[in-house]
């Protein structure tokens, strides 16, 4: 593939949501699957023990940061004003939108920087703040790790802000390759440079990895004129309304993010290795969440957000959306649930992983399971609001659903250990799908509830029939000698897998769901674009 080929397809628009569902999605099964490959390398090589807590703690106020201070801008200001500027052809619209672009990112990262910094200076009080049960080597090991992370929020801040201007334009190749590369460093600080700087070397890996992941949309950004001017605008209009915009939703990220550290906190008074294991348990759930929720949330938000005030539009583009979330993550959490132990057996058990770590991983990453289906949908119902311009309502629902988790989390713990916070975290979510369910009726009307209902029991009917089958599949399997080597896990948990999902698609086949005939038309439709792709492509060389 020549130059201007790849230019051509890495800055394509594209418009159709599922096709950007589809390509987002692939690009997060990519950077998931390579997060497994990460996750696999720290498991064996360091087990669930110090190491890995030290890792993960460190990791927490650096992305703390990022999450709080970027995102929030990002996904409930940035990204719906912007949109609305240059969807017109008023060449003065866009010209305010490179403005806008310019402030938002100076801003952000100025204030990145400075709490960056901050870190820096302070981290030995914040690290004792939220890993009081570390104490020793293990807690100067935290503190300098976390300083060398606290790089990576500075180069994820300029980085989002080219993923938003990317998102925006619908150049969805170039948004989502990022993640992939972002998991390529890390990997590459955990293969090589712990050899030579142990536990450090996974500190600079992640800090690579967000170079990459900076570097790696760049040319797309360029190719769209990104007119940059240093300004901060802070006294005009839109920006004015992105600081109310994203006051909320910073909000909602903040007791998201206490949250999240409340769980460090908890865990690290607990025995060793619990923060890890929650940890690697919820990279595990996560794989499927990301996979479908947010990346079919992504991928429809552009169209949300030029919906905003078609209500009629936006009900029937949000029900045809949740219905094609449902429909993958309901198998999803049906297998999970029945390959949990060869999944996590599979992708951490090795090295110094051994068989009780395993077994507390696989009981944690059950219970997340319980909330696939919320965890999921959150995602495209907090977008259903911010295309509103709204980022109220989903904070102070998230306020309660955390306030929720915590409690949950400080009972549970005392009696479960760490499987009690995945049941808090679980418990939680349910709580917040509900809750915003029942406030975005209250704001549209119904949202074609029945149809929803009538969906999402084909789409539990077939899903628990292909576990069924899935755990019956396992049984020629089962012998135990086998399941002690990774070649007999891989294959007990394929075979078990395959065709649990090949069930569920007959099933959903036979109960007529609708997803499965647009998802072969997709499939069809993507095959004869890319023969007549290449027929075009044989033909230039040709010359025809």
């Amino acid at each position: 593939m020549n130059t201007a080929m790849w230019k051509k397809l890495f800055c394509k628009k594209i418009d159709n949501i599922a096709a950007a569902a589809f390509l987002v999605a692939t690009s997060s099964l990519l950077s998931r699957l390579l997060g497994v490959v990460r996750d696999h390398i720290l498991a064996g090589k360091f087990g669930a023990g110090d190491t890995l807590d030290v890792y993960y703690a460190a990791f927490r106020v650096p992305d703390f940061i990022f999450n709080l201070i970027v995102l929030g801008a990002l996904s409930a200001g940035f990204v719906p004003l912007f949109t609305s500027l240059i969807k017109t052809d008023r060449a003065e619209d866009h010209q305010q939108a490179w403005r806008l672009a310019s402030g938002i990112l100076n801003t952000l990262l100025l204030v990145v920087a400075i709490l960056g910094l901050a870190g820096e200076i302070f981290a030995p009080q914040l690290m004792r703040l939220i890993t009081p049960g570390f104490s020793g080597a293990k807690m100067d090991q935290v503190i300098s790790l976390a300083r060398i992370m606290f790089l990576s929020p500075i180069l994820l801040c300029v980085s989002s802000i080219f993923g938003g201007i990317l998102q925006s334009y619908k150049r969805f190749v170039a948004y989502s390759l990022p993640p992939i590369f972002y998991n390529l460093g890390i990997i590459f600080g955990a293969l090589y440079l712990t050899n030579r700087w142990g536990v450090w070397g996974l500190a600079w890996g992640v800090v690579i990895g967000s170079a990459c992941h900076l570097l790696i949309q760049l040319p797309a950004v360029i190719s769209l004129k990104f007119n940059y001017q240093f300004v901060f605008g802070w006294r005009d209009k839109l920006m004015k309304k992105i600081w109310i915009m994203m006051s909320g939703r910073t909000l909602d990220l903040l007791t998201t993010q206490l949250n999240l550290l409340v769980t460090t906190i908890m865990a690290s008074t607990l025995v060793s290795g619990s923060l890890a294991i929650f940890s690697l348990a919820n990279n595990l759930q996560a794989f499927a969440v990301s996979l479908f929720g947010i990346s079919f949330a992504v991928a429809v938000f552009p169209t949300l957000a030029a919906q905003a005030d078609d209500y009629p539009e936006l009900k029937k583009t949000f029900t045809k959306t949740l219905r094609q979330v449902w429909f993958f993550i309901l198998p999803a959490t049906a297998l999970t649930l029945v390959l949990r132990a060869q999944l996590v057996r599979f992708v951490l058990g090795s090295g110094n992983f051994g068989w009780n770590e395993t077994i507390l991983t696989f009981n944690t990453l059950g219970l997340f399971c319980l909330s696939f289906f919320a965890q999921a949908a959150i995602p495209l119902l907090s977008r259903m609001f911010f295309a509103q311009h709204d980022t109220k309502t989903p904070f102070l629902i998230g306020l309660f659903g955390d306030g929720l988790n915590i409690i949950l989390a400080i009972v549970l713990a005392r009696s479960m250990g760490v499987v009690g916070l995945a049941l808090a975290f679980s418990l939680a979510n349910v709580f917040n799908f509900a809750t915003m369910t029942i406030f975005l009726r209250r704001r549209l009307g119904k949202l074609s509830d029945g149809k929803l209902i009538k969906a999402a029991l084909k789409f539990t009917v077939a899903a628990v029939i292909g576990g069924l089958v899935a755990q019956a599949a396992k049984q020629p399997f089962g012998d135990p000698q086998a399941m002690t080597h990774v070649s007999g896990v891989f294959l007990q948990g394929a075979v078990a897998g395959i065709t649990g999902v090949l069930v569920y698609v007959l099933v959903c086949y036979l109960l007529r769901v609708e997803e499965v005939g647009q998802m072969w038309t997709a499939v069809a439709c993507r095959l004869g674009r890319r023969k007549t792709a290449l027929n075009e492509d044989m033909g230039e060389v040709r010359g025809i």
